[in-house]
């Protein structure tokens, strides 16, 4: 009997590993984790949350001398991914500010998502983080048009718009446009902002966020 026992709980323990290793980017959260168990960030920061556009701005600290930052950008993450790890790279920073990069990779994934599927995971992420910390400012920075998927333009804008309205309705919420800024004048995108694979961005494509998000930044 006891045998069996250890056996049953053999299983589930790794039932439960095999389960928590095929969760999208697990590893790269237990990584955060693994980081701020050696040097935790200050609490009451400026957290970016999102998806591949803030993990590659690795060194965004610099453009923004001043604040303290802390960047939990990962994968290519979507807007459910993001609220599936706020636990762990969220609320125990109790951030005075979050910024949130999503819905690009949530329109790329499936032609079944729309703007209207972006806008509802939106307000659900938004829900959970004001209800857990109130106190917090939540912004969102627009879906920006990568020329690699220039064919979802229509569906970004519609998005952005959307979410603008809705987040015009919150209190200590703010919508940040980066997305017209990066357009050429005929309404294309400036491939000059992006690296080889015209979806992530060059210095120069983060400068021009840099401009737009600074004036956005809480400074106490």
């Amino acid at each position: 009997m006891i045998n069996k026992l250890k056996l049953l709980v053999v299983f589930l323990f790794l039932v439960g590993f095999v389960k928590a290793q095929n969760t999208p980017f697990y590893s790269e959260i237990q990584q955060f984790k693994k980081e701020d168990s050696i040097h935790f960030p200050p609490k009451h920061a400026i957290l970016f949350l999102g998806s591949s556009s803030f993990r590659k701005w690795q060194d965004v600290q610099k453009y923004f001398p001043g604040y303290t930052i802390i960047n939990r950008g990962f994968g290519g993450s979507t807007i459910p991914d993001a609220m599936r790890y706020l636990n762990e790279i969220v609320y125990p920073y109790e951030p005075k500010q979050v910024l949130i990069y999503e819905g690009d990779n949530d329109l790329a994934s499936s032609d079944m998502i729309t703007a209207d599927s972006v806008l509802n995971r939106f307000e659900k992420l938004f829900s959970l983080i004001r209800k857990h910390l109130p106190n917090t400012s939540i912004a969102f920075v627009s879906i920006k048009p990568s020329p690699s998927r220039e064919k979802l333009m229509p569906e970004m804008q519609e998005a952005n718009s959307m979410i603008k309205d809705f987040l015009s309705h919150q209190k200590n919420a703010a919508f940040i446009d980066v997305y017209h800024a990066m357009l050429n004048k005929d309404g294309t995108p400036d491939k000059s902002l992006f690296i080889a694979d015209e979806l992530h961005m060059n210095d120069q494509g983060y400068h021009i966020w840099q401009r737009i998000i600074q004036p956005y930044l809480l400074k106490k």
